[in-house]
């Protein structure tokens, strides 16, 4: 269309900011009044982080936002500073009924004509916003370019987009920001003091990224890690479609189940059976299926099916719901084909809580043989196997592996008492000692203070872990396998420690815990290739990998002399956990073979104020907590310690 007589056309290259609510149409349907007074309050704070980044909007329509900035440096520093503002706002609002808005950010050529842009760089950044996650920003590459070596964000490499009526494919990188933690400096104001050591961070993480995805198309596909859980959802690591598509077998993802009971305070329930159907399918060995951990970042959210698929690497998606009054459970169940969107099986499961088992067993058998998979007799008899015949124990043990999962002192404390009664309801329940013996063990690696669990010392916990491994191992599950390689490593067992791994992954292949508690026990044992090849294969039955797969990548990398790299994944561990000690020693030692000083001094110090309480780092105590099989192992160590000015 002309422009107007009297307007003035001006042509110029700009920062490209394009926002519009996901699922706005939804919402509205919901409750049009609500959904129109969150996004008048959405649409305040936004108007004024664009403000306030130097941006000015151009277009508005109804949920949509249309804005320009100086640079794009601005506009992603905005896109996120809008997005975490409006994740703490909506803390009190239910997951589904929060106003997220999608962000799309471009560099290119555009066209003012009055307040108003037009041009193709508009058209691509809105393609972009299309494809962004919900509450998350797509920026194109020539925004990456721009941002990459001022900004330290995880971006994800999304390779190049096929955007509707756009000639050409668009490089696109994610930006997840749930991911990111709390607000930090560095990435609010380059101008801080640190900002330098920021870059090099992130410089890193880049080198990092390009690295994993590599690897992983090339690796053969195969809770958070229990002992050392994620504090916060990272991106999935590019898994992706494309790796779905070379496998040679289904894959799977179980989405977190809703719970529809009239009592909120069942989400434990639906979450446990979600997680006992994703445990039965993870025996199949002719299906891979994606972890936990991953599969519930998609919890309390409305998912677009392909794209979850998308994200996951897979083929096949199955969704559900639980309602329970009382003893009265109903399931709903569907397995969706993903590449079509079509629906392959669905069904309803009607029982009293003690028949879930059975109802589990069905839904798992539907599964497979519905996708056309031949159970071998002993995955027959993994699934049916009841794990205790006491529907109250039963219901104990989710309650307690509810809390495990939330990875704090205090929850801890309260699945042990689950986790006892449990077993005072039922003695011989193997996995309820599997769960005491994970958590005892975990208090012992991460030293958190005994005196709240009743113990006299780490030493303490120890034991506990010990003895309860030695009960849950008469039968023996996954779990089981996994606490016992790791106390078997700790105590220079190693090929005690391997045997135990193997088995774990035996019990259930599609187990990324497994893969990785066998990683960690193939480290310490002197055969770090083999340990890298582990983690890789954990990484891709759980993209949204938490930290703990990082300090295992980290690690294996060491062990190989691959300090650099070594370095970008340890540095990943503490971004998204700064409390990870593990990571903190490695990192030091990795940070000293590369002579990077300054940053060993700046890690030094954030550990050693994070330590609360307990012994400072030194070169003794790391000796204590890695008992390499071989002596030249622990001498890099040691050499890469003491290089980093770490105390003796």
């Amino acid at each position: 269309m002309p422009p107007h007589q009297g307007q003035r056309v001006e042509r110029h290259l700009a920062a490209i900011f394009a926002a519009d609510v996901a699922g706005y149409s939804r919402l509205v349907g919901l409750d049009e009044l609500a959904t129109l007074e969150r996004l008048a309050a959405a649409r305040e704070v936004m108007d004024a982080l664009i403000e306030e980044h130097g941006g000015r909007i151009a277009n508005t329509a109804g949920d949509s936002v249309l804005a320009e900035f100086p640079s794009a440096v601005d506009a992603v520093q905005c896109a996120v500073a809008v997005q975490r503002r409006l994740l703490e706002t909506g803390g009190e609002i239910a997951r589904d009924r929060c106003i997220r808005f999608r962000i799309g950010i471009h560099v290119g050529d555009v066209v003012t004509r009055g307040q108003d842009l037009l041009g193709d760089g508009v058209n691509v950044c809105a393609r972009l916003q299309e494809i962004a996650e919900p509450g998350g920003a797509c920026i194109s590459g020539a925004a990456y370019e721009q941002v990459r070596k001022a900004l330290p964000l995880p971006f994800r490499d999304l390779g190049p987009q096929a955007l509707k009526n756009i000639d050409q494919p668009v490089q696109a990188y994610a930006v997840p920001i749930e991911g990111l933690g709390p607000a930090r400096a560095d990435i609010a104001d380059p101008t801080t003091p640190g900002h330098d050591r920021a870059l090099q961070r992130a410089s890193s993480v880049s080198l990092y990224a390009g690295i994993i995805v590599g690897l992983l198309v090339l690796a053969s596909a195969g809770g958070t890690a229990w002992w050392l859980a994620a504090r916060q959802r990272p991106a999935p690591q590019n898994a992706g479609a494309s790796i779905a598509a070379r496998i040679d077998k289904p894959s799977v993802a179980v989405l977190p189940f809703a719970n529809l009971s009239d009592d909120r305070a069942q989400e434990y329930f639906s979450d446990g059976i979600t997680d006992d159907v994703i445990n039965d399918l993870s025996k199949v060995a002719g299906l891979l299926v994606v972890a936990r951990n991953s599969t519930f970042a998609f919890k309390n959210t409305a998912v677009d099916v392909r794209k979850a698929a998308a994200d996951l690497g897979v083929r096949y998606v199955v969704e559900g719901s639980v309602r329970r009054a009382a003893d009265r459970i109903r399931i709903n169940v569907r397995l969706v084909d993903a590449a079509s969107g079509g629906q392959l099986w669905a069904d309803r499961y009607e029982g009293t809580l003690g028949d879930v088992f059975g109802l589990q067993d069905e839904i798992a058998g539907k599964i497979t043989s519905t996708l056309a998979i031949r159970l071998t007799a002993r995955e027959q008899g993994q699934i049916a196997a009841k794990r205790t015949e006491n529907p109250a124990a039963y219901d104990e043990f989710l309650k307690g592996w509810n809390q495990y999962l939330q990875q704090n002192p205090k929850a801890a404390r309260e699945a042990i008492g689950h986790f006892e009664r449990a077993s005072e309801l039922e003695p011989n329940y193997p996995r309820a000692y599997a769960a005491l013996a994970a958590t005892y063990w975990q208090i012992a690696r991460r030293q958190w203070q005994e005196e709240r669990f009743g113990l006299r010392s780490v030493h303490d916990a120890r034991l506990k872990a010990e003895e309860y491994i030695a009960k849950a191992q008469q039968a023996p599950t996954s779990l089981s396998h996994q606490v016992a390689a790791a106390i078997l490593s700790q105590q220079g067992k190693h090929e005690e420690a391997i045997r135990e791994g193997e088995r774990a992954i035996g019990m259930d292949p599609n187990d990324a815990n497994a893969y990785v508690a066998l990683a960690g026990a193939l480290s310490l044992a002197g055969q770090p290739a083999k340990a890298l090849e582990l983690v890789l294969q954990g990484i891709r039955l759980n993209p949204f990998s938490p930290p703990s797969y990082f300090y295992e990548l980290g690690l294996a990398q060491f062990g190989l002399g691959q300090f650099s790299d070594a370095a970008a994944s340890l540095e990943r561990a503490v971004a998204l956990n700064p409390d990870d000690r593990w990571s903190y020693r490695v990192l030091l030692a990795a940070y000293g073979h590369l002579g990077r000083t300054a940053d060993a001094e700046r890690i030094f110090s954030l550990a050693e104020n994070n330590r609360q309480g307990l012994d400072p780092l030194s070169i003794r105590g790391t000796a204590f907590w890695y008992p390499f099989k071989e002596p030249a192992d622990w001498e890099r160590m040691a050499t890469g310690l003491r290089l980093a000015n770490v105390p003796d």
